[in-house]
């Protein structure tokens, strides 16, 4: 797309967010969150109507119908930074839900390659959120999104873990991986130990901004990872579980659309959060 932008601190492009070029009404307020543009493709084969909206750099957009709920999908690319930018561009043109489905590795080893994690918070090693907090302020998704994705995978017959994940700025030595020639060092290398030791089940790279920007932006986000990867079993299964995790996230934004509809849909939301409360908790 051409055109002028409006202005160097808030840059558009004919009315488009200069990076996802998407504008007001482009898509619906509900959003997932994949890191990977091709899975763009993936999500939009599981919902009843789909059409794509814009592509530019890592960030392909599109919006459909899922079991009659408005649904929208826009790729961040890798890390936190990319996804900062579309986090900001999207409460720009009226975003106020987030879900990421992306893929993560466990670092548990009683979490199964081919699970879902439903991240309850994030520690923040992913450098962007430092841009906008101190290291105090927590990275905690918003609990009703929690709740509905922990009701949606109920409902899907998936298998889930709820916990904390930790999300790095690199994928090598971020993530306790030996870098080019084996380097590492005494703080890369005891990474995955000292998390493990606080359990933390996974690694990823976008959910602690996701979750630090919607806090500070009173914004609603969650966060639902299929686990392709387990460091200590050290498998790795390309895919595995991706499927049920785009499931798990549609059906989320279904439970909360319900919610959000009406005092009529309240009362039926309302209960399906609450058993999910008593199934996360206990009675």
């Amino acid at each position: 797309m051409t055109g002028q932008t409006s202005s160097a601190r808030a840059p558009t492009v004919e009315g488009k967010m200069y990076h996802i070029m998407l504008g007001p009404g482009d898509i619906p307020p509900y959003v997932l969150l994949p890191g990977d543009p091709g899975r763009i493709e993936q999500i939009m084969e599981t919902w009843d109507e789909a059409s794509e909206v814009a592509f530019h750099r890592e960030y392909r957009s599109a919006r459909g119908v899922y079991r009659g709920a408005e649904i929208a999908a826009v790729s961040t690319g890798i890390g936190g930074s990319s996804t900062a930018i579309a986090i900001e561009e999207l409460a720009r043109i009226g975003v106020h839900t987030m879900i990421r489905v992306g893929t993560t590795g466990a670092i548990q080893e009683d979490v199964k390659v081919g699970s879902l994690i439903i991240a309850s918070a994030a520690v923040r090693y992913d450098g962007a959120s430092h841009e906008y907090a101190p290291p105090e302020y927590p990275a905690s998704a918003s609990p009703e999104v929690v709740l509905a994705l922990v009701e949606a995978a109920r409902r899907l017959g998936v298998d889930y873990h709820v916990g904390v994940v930790a999300s790095t700025a690199t994928f090598h030595l971020g993530q306790s991986r030996p870098g080019y020639r084996g380097y590492e060092w005494s703080k890369s290398r005891e990474r995955i130990e000292d998390l493990r030791r606080m359990g933390v089940l996974s690694f990823e790279m976008e959910a602690a901004t996701l979750f630090t920007l919607a806090g500070l932006y009173g914004l609603r986000a969650g966060c639902v990872c299929a686990v392709i990867a387990n460091r200590i079993t050290d498998e790795f299964v390309p895919g595995a579980g991706v499927r049920e995790a785009i499931m798990v996230a549609n059906e989320a934004v279904r439970i909360l659309q319900e919610a959000d509809r009406g005092k009529a849909g309240m009362t039926h939301s309302i209960t399906d959060l609450a058993e999910a409360v008593r199934r996360l908790y206990g009675d």
